[in-house]
């Protein structure tokens, strides 16, 4: 008896301590295939140890449940809709839930699961004496728990091929195939502040102009439309794409999110843009921004104009907290000539925004396709936008699964600092050229707000350019049209080498 206690008890402390460890380790489960590898060898490891000393398919259950208990115990000082409270009524939550939690049980627990059944097993052979006749349901029962063994085997080893393949980016090839002298094609990271964020560098040539792009969000990564729509911008600049910290690639950057601010991610777009001066020479780049990315790099241009050739904002947003607001009044307007009561009473009861929840921002915000609809059938890019671009070798298995979890989690950190911008009194004037690209299907909330702030704003020179069939993303709905913008913008400022 008492060594059937201490078994049990040894059972529990291998759960507990893999808890404690991937709790202190992982907090955010695994965010790199090395990570997530090493979450599965050892699920599966504590799990048939479980399994083996229990001696009792109940090892299945308790070792992943003494887990998950101690596992969520230890990340209590880790924040974010991923990692908060489970909300699974809202949108918003359900995906923080899946890409959260969900990633990280089918990465540990599932293994954990198998390892039990197989320690369990084990036990059971190491104790039987001799061959047993079975009925033929036992005999059925044997053979499915088996066959589902090994089946689930063999989905967690398809599942670790996948979590291996690096990530990697094409080289730029002539009409042969084969890779241009002096051309740049990389994934790589710059450290900033103490912490490595990630860039894709792409570039017919390595002498060209560098064009800096910042994403929206706060918490979008774009690689993917990058690498889908935007091509033919490589033959004129050395194109750089950011991963700002905790997005894409950079999201095992994120922590701790108590030191996130918009000063910061400032800072950062200013230091890749040093970054980038020095390593190819160039006096200053000009700096593209999409939606969020406009805000940062407003501010960018602001504080240090001298690094910036032109400012060129794509989706200009002015005021995040005005946007909100009319997009609020939109919905609403929108849901009660629809009759969709449900929704009339969420916002009513939500109020306008600002909001301290993001789950709050869901009914507000996301059915934008709906009360402002458009044709997205003459663009490169369709209506599913960011989801479209997801499925790049730029990004890992892992990297795809966090994406969206990025987002949220960014989102919620940086998004309540930014309610006090509205750069028609805070940024009337910039010393750089300007260039808005705007869709003439962009949603009021913004459209207008841009409209009003172009019109006053004062710069060396500034252009605002429409383009008929795209909404928000102009840039990837219209390349073709969007290179030709730049093509001018080129023209236009760069200097005389």
């Amino acid at each position: 008896m008492a060594d059937r206690r201490l078994a049990r008890s040894l059972a529990v402390f291998a759960a507990v301590g893999y808890g404690l460890l991937a709790g202190w380790w992982t907090p955010r489960g695994p965010l790199s295939p090395w990570e997530a590898l090493s979450a599965m060898g050892l699920g599966i490891l504590v799990g048939f140890v479980a399994g083996l000393l229990l001696r009792s398919r109940w090892a299945m259950l308790v070792a992943p449940l003494t887990f998950v208990v101690v596992f969520e115990l230890t990340r209590r000082g880790v924040s974010g809709p991923t990692v908060d409270g489970i909300h699974l009524t809202s949108a918003y939550g359900i995906m923080a839930f899946a890409v959260g939690r969900g990633v990280h049980a089918l990465l540990a627990l599932l293994p954990m699961v198998l390892g039990a059944a197989l320690g369990a097993a084990l036990a059971r052979r190491r104790r039987s004496t001799g061959h047993r006749s079975r009925s033929f349901p036992s005999a059925l029962g044997l053979w499915l728990r088996r066959s589902i063994a090994v089946v689930t085997g063999l989905v967690l080893v398809a599942l670790a091929a996948f979590i291996a393949r690096p990530a990697s980016t094409d080289p730029i090839v002539d009409a042969d195939g084969q890779t241009i002298a002096g051309s740049v094609a990389e994934l790589t990271r710059v450290e900033v502040d103490g912490r490595d964020l990630a860039l894709m560098i792409r570039g017919r040539s390595a002498q060209n102009p560098v064009l800096l792009f910042l994403a929206g969000g706060p918490g979008g990564s774009e690689l993917g439309a990058m690498r889908r729509h935007s091509v033919a911008l490589e033959d004129d600049f050395v194109v750089v794409t950011f991963d700002q910290r905790g997005t894409g690639k950079s999201y095992d950057q994120l922590d701790p999110t108590d030191t996130m601010t918009l000063d910061g991610a400032v800072d950062d777009a200013l230091a890749v843009t040093n970054y980038l001066r020095d390593r190819f020479d160039e006096d200053k780049v000009y700096l593209v921004g999409q939606s969020w990315g406009t805000t940062l790099g407003v501010l960018a241009v602001q504080q240090h104009p001298e690094l910036y050739r032109a400012y060129i904002g794509v989706g200009q947003m002015v005021s995040q907290v005005a946007t909100d607001k009319i997009f609020y009044q939109d919905t609403l307007a929108w849901a009660r000539r629809q009759g969709n009561t449900d929704l009339v009473a969420t916002l009513e009861e939500n109020g306008p925004p600002p909001y301290t929840d993001i789950l709050d921002y869901e009914a507000a915000l996301t059915n934008e396709t709906e009360v402002h609809p458009y044709d997205h059938g003459p663009n490169s890019e369709g209506a599913g936008q960011m989801s479209e671009n997801l499925f790049v070798e730029e990004y890992t298995l892992l990297d795809q699964a966090h994406i969206l979890g990025a987002t949220l989690d960014v989102f919620s950190v940086l998004y309540p600092q930014l309610q006090h911008i509205d750069f028609r009194t805070q940024a009337t004037s910039l010393a750089v050229p300007v260039y808005l690209a705007q869709g003439r299907h962009e949603a009021p909330g913004r459209q207008l707000l841009a409209q009003e702030w172009f019109e006053q704003l004062r710069a060396p020179s500034k252009e605002l350019t429409y383009f008929d069939t795209s909404g928000h993303r102009p840039l990837w709905e219209q390349p073709a049209e969007f290179h030709d913008l730049m093509t001018d913008v080129l023209r236009d400022t760069a200097p005389t080498r």
